[in-house]
């Protein structure tokens, strides 16, 4: 049988775009999905030459099954503790017993290794998801992306194009946050994928932009001032977030509750993604940030 890459999550938004890419590639792709998993999506990827495969994700034996013969596990898989540590370990377990010799996990977020524990909940549990695939039998690469540059869309402190503001925490303005849209990251993460020589971790952005160079770009691009806004120490910021998650239990069973956005918020500026590895794949058309917030 030809080698074909088993992509976890394909039904999602990211999972769709790695799908897409890989098949553009020219690779065989399966789509692992449940068996409760949207019927339009699984019908719009299958309509690409995806061969989806319908397995119970708690099922080990099925998970198997669907893994013999890859050559890459990639999971695209988003949740919780149920999701990222419990699927996605018994995923790796399958991925093992059958034999795959490569898996990307679902990180695809900021730098976590270079995160204190705590900080931020959702990076934490990708932290022990590695507790996991480090001592596996299989060569794992995680991608690290910084943070999906849709948020920029989402009138978030850093760029309110409401309020017309740029918030930053931290005192330096010119701290460089990275951004990575979707298309770049599923373009990567397929090239990745179908390179048998990757790395234990690979680090992009589509672009890195300071607070200054945010609100320069905006007022360019929107043709309006927009005031930059110091939001204080991180240290302050983090103890607020602590302070928020304990007074808001109820945002542990929540993937993106208000203290978790925080979180993020605060992650983007405590780590950075570098060295890059952008010019791994030769042909990948990074976005730029002026494309990004000219659509918003």
């Amino acid at each position: 049988m030809k080698n074909f890459i088993l992509v976890a999550g394909a039904t999602g938004d990211l999972g769709g775009r790695i799908v897409k890419s890989l098949i553009s590639k020219g690779a065989e792709v399966h789509a692992l999905v449940r068996f409760e998993s949207d019927k339009a999506k699984i019908t719009e990827i299958a309509a690409l030459g995806v061969t989806i495969v319908e397995a119970d994700h708690s099922n080990k034996e099925q998970l198997i099954n669907a893994c013999k013969g890859a050559s890459c596990v990639v999971s695209a898989l988003a949740g919780l503790r149920d999701v990222i540590i419990d699927t996605q370990v018994l995923l790796l377990e399958a991925a093992v017993a059958a034999g795959v010799p490569r898996f990307i996990p679902s990180d695809f977020s900021s730098d976590f290794t270079r995160l204190a524990e705590g900080e931020n909940r959702n990076f934490d549990l990708r932290r022990e998801f590695h507790t996991h695939l480090d001592k596996a039998a299989i060569k794992g690469t995680s991608i690290l992306i910084g943070a999906f540059a849709d948020i920029l869309s989402y009138n978030t402190p850093f760029y309110n194009l409401k309020k017309q503001t740029v918030a930053y925490w931290g005192d330096d303005p010119n701290w460089n946050v990275d951004f990575t849209t979707k298309d770049n990251a599923a373009e990567f993460t397929a090239a990745a994928a179908l390179d048998a020589e990757t790395p234990g971790i690979l680090r992009i952005a589509s672009f890195q932009l300071s607070p200054l160079e945010m609100a320069a770009y905006a007022k360019d691009v929107k043709k309006t001032e927009f005031m930059l806004k110091p939001m204080g120490s991180l240290a302050d910021f983090s103890a607020y977030n602590k302070r928020e998650r304990a007074a808001h239990p109820e945002g542990e069973n929540e993937l993106y509750t208000s203290w978790q956005q925080s979180q993020y918020m605060h992650s983007m500026f405590s780590v950075q993604n570098a060295p890059l590895n952008n010019d791994r794949y030769p042909g990948i058309n990074w976005t730029s940030a002026e494309e990004v917030i000219s659509r918003i």
